[in-house]
């Protein structure tokens, strides 16, 4: 095995995912391809198209040459633009043309998994033209295709793998941007502690403690006393923090404490990814 040991667990979280996909997505008939997801926007067909596109570019492929029709209303900034070229490319796709480029992906990409030489800082290509480190791209890589197995699961009626490898790379990567969320989106006091009490397929306790810069940093030590806390089962966090449902929709499910003002900020703010 030639993949580097610091990006194989990212591999091995991506072929989990991938594999639940296919899995899910192998027996459904026309009509289900059409299910409306929790990703604005997306049916089963888009999540699925976003992530083909998503492994064509990261195997090296040439982005399509398309238009996007002009009454695409969820589609509002450059970055949703570019993901959408992807999606809207194979909008029209029937089930047999989406799942066997899917399978063909998948195969291409674990071939090149499988005889991947580089490094983990070595540059590679991301969205919009930028560049950044191999290690990151997968890690990211990663973490989106998890969080879109869960869309599909969550259209489909069949939930699962909420402790999955992928799910474990979710988990790191949404606490670090806690601190964003609760000291600068949020604008809680300085020299304040906010706590996130989260249970149920991964638990975690995690406190984000405001100093008096106003800078926000993620600890595991309880805090006593602190200006707000939440208690919420994991795949409520996470629907929360990719922007799959609003804080009012789960109100049922958060039992958040603390000033007001502050928690509704906290809850306002928490998406980190859409």
């Amino acid at each position: 095995m030639s993949l580097h040991p610091t990006l194989q667990p990212y591999a091995d979280a991506w072929t989990h995912s991938i594999e639940a996909i296919s899995e899910l997505v192998q027996p459904l008939v026309e009509a289900d391809w059409n299910r409306r997801t929790p990703c604005p926007g997306w049916s089963v067909r888009d999540v699925v198209s976003h992530v083909i596109g998503l492994d064509c570019e990261m195997y090296g492929d040439p982005r399509p040459i398309h238009t996007l029709p002009r009454d695409l209303f969820h589609v509002t900034n450059d970055l949703q633009r570019y993901m959408e070229m992807q999606v809207d490319v194979r909008r029209h796709h029937t089930a047999p043309e989406m799942t066997s480029e899917l399978e063909y992906t998948v195969i291409r990409r674990n071939r090149q998994l499988r005889n991947e030489t580089r490094q983990p800082h070595t540059t590679v290509r991301g969205p919009l033209g930028t560049e950044l480190p191999l290690e990151e791209s997968m890690r990211l890589h990663a973490f989106n295709v998890w969080v879109h197995e869960q869309d599909l699961r969550t259209a489909l009626g069949r939930p699962g793998n909420l402790d999955s490898p992928g799910a474990h790379i979710a988990r790191d990567a949404l606490l670090a941007e806690l601190p964003a969320v609760v000291a600068e989106k949020a604008d809680a006091p300085r020299s304040s502690a906010v706590v996130f009490d989260v249970h149920g397929p991964i638990e975690f306790l995690r406190t984000i403690r405001v100093d008096i810069q106003g800078r926000g940093t993620l600890e595991t030590a309880p805090a006593l006393g602190p200006a707000a806390s939440f208690a919420l089962d994991w795949e409520t966090f996470v629907r929360l923090a990719c922007g799959r449902v609003t804080a009012d929709a789960v109100a049922d499910r958060v039992k958040a404490e603390g000033e007001p003002e502050l928690t509704a900020a906290i809850l306002r703010n928490f998406a980190v990814t859409r």
